[in-house]
């Protein structure tokens, strides 16, 4: 008999970054697979496992600043993997550096890099993942050390190994981001770079001559003090997104408070990366 699982589709507004909110904190209940829609996001969890009894208190959907709603379906059991495998298209950035999965052709790019994302965000088909990879197509960060802050599928910290970084680290907060970034960097080859799971209280104490960070405003907000402080060497560059043009402003004025100088920004769809310089 197939198994039953319930799907909650999400109508969220904002769109970010309550979405990736909402993910995070669905997933604690035991939500296991999720999509993303125009409109918020489709979470899945097995009936009669987790917690989704919950759903409605989370504090995400009790926030005044966001709206969301939902409904729930019963549904059978999908091969998750083959749809998965249906819709994922690979990605060529700059014409340099390919994600793909396993299953699609190697490429001729200079860099190849193989994914499978799992519940994690990173596969580089949304739009900061993208201008990411272009920052960091662009960035020299051979013999240097790298952070990827809120790595998910570990893209940004492979492509660092890849193009010479001496020390990288990847590190979440989600434990399934974790899991999945262990399993792809072993799939690229990338063992050397060292994972953690937890926040930037895990970086006091350490420098890194690059950060990259994509994640959302009000957590680089927070973050930027500390990513300062990691970054003394002269030359150190700090990369960000996960956030729209109309928040550009306060995270320029953050990051000015702590000596760090807006050098280039990318723009896709309204949402923003920016590379920071002291």
């Amino acid at each position: 008999m197939p198994k039953l699982f319930l799907e909650y589709q999400f109508a969220v507004s904002p769109l970010q970054p309550a979405s990736e909110i909402l993910i995070a904190q669905l997933a604690e209940l035991g939500f296991e697979s999720f999509e993303e829609t125009d409109t918020g996001i489709l979470a899945y969890i097995a009936k009669g496992e987790g917690q989704p009894e919950r759903v409605g208190d989370l504090q995400v959907i009790t926030h005044p600043e966001f709206q969301i709603t939902f409904s729930i379906k019963e549904i059978e059991q999908e091969n998750w993997n083959e749809t998965w495998e249906k819709e994922f298209q690979p990605i060529i950035v700059d014409k340099r550096c390919t994600v793909r999965a396993p299953f699609h052709p190697k490429p001729e790019t200079q860099f190849d890099i193989i994914i499978e994302p799992k519940m994690s965000f990173g596969t580089g088909h949304h739009q900061t993942t993208h201008m990411m990879i272009r920052f960091l197509l662009k960035t020299d960060v051979t013999d240097k050390s790298v952070l990827d802050m809120g790595c998910g599928t570990g893209v940004l910290a492979i492509l660092a190994a890849m193009k010479g970084a001496k020390y990288i680290e990847a590190i979440d907060i989600e434990e399934w981001a974790y899991l999945n970034t262990i399993e792809n960097i072993e799939r690229n080859g990338q063992s050397q770079i060292h994972v953690a799971q937890g926040d930037a209280g895990l970086l006091n104490g350490k420098a890194f001559d690059v950060i990259l960070a994509n994640i959302n405003r009000n957590i680089l907000i927070r973050d930027i003090p500390l990513y300062a402080k990691c970054l003394q060497n002269l030359g150190a560059i700090l990369i960000l997104s996960g956030f729209y043009q109309n928040d550009l402003i306060m995270v320029n004025k953050k990051c000015e408070e702590f000596g760090l100088r807006l050098e280039e920004k990318l723009e896709k769809d309204n949402w923003i990366s920016a590379k920071y310089v002291f």
